[in-house]
């Protein structure tokens, strides 16, 4: 039901406050991005590189993610 971004190349690109609800980002290469504030609530993260991406204030409440990425995530300013 959201916007299917799967196995994009988005890296360093600015999503700050994108509503991506439900969005299916799985397999995307999010590398850099600024997704500061954005709404991932719900959005499909299997396998998203997510390496130096800003997720400050970034809501992933709900969002599939590997179970390792957490703990990261959050450390990262993001919110669950």
């Amino acid at each position: 039901w959201g916007a299917d971004l799967s196995e994009l190349c988005l890296m360093g690109v600015n999503l700050s406050h994108a509503n991506l609800v439900g969005a299916n980002l799985q397999d995307t290469d999010l590398w850099g991005a600024d997704l500061s504030g954005a709404d991932l609530r719900d959005a499909n993260l299997q396998s998203t590189n997510l390496t130096a991406a800003n997720l400050t204030g970034a809501d992933l409440t709900g969002a599939a993610l590997p179970a390792a990425s957490s703990a990261s995530l959050a450390e990262r300013g993001a919110i669950f």
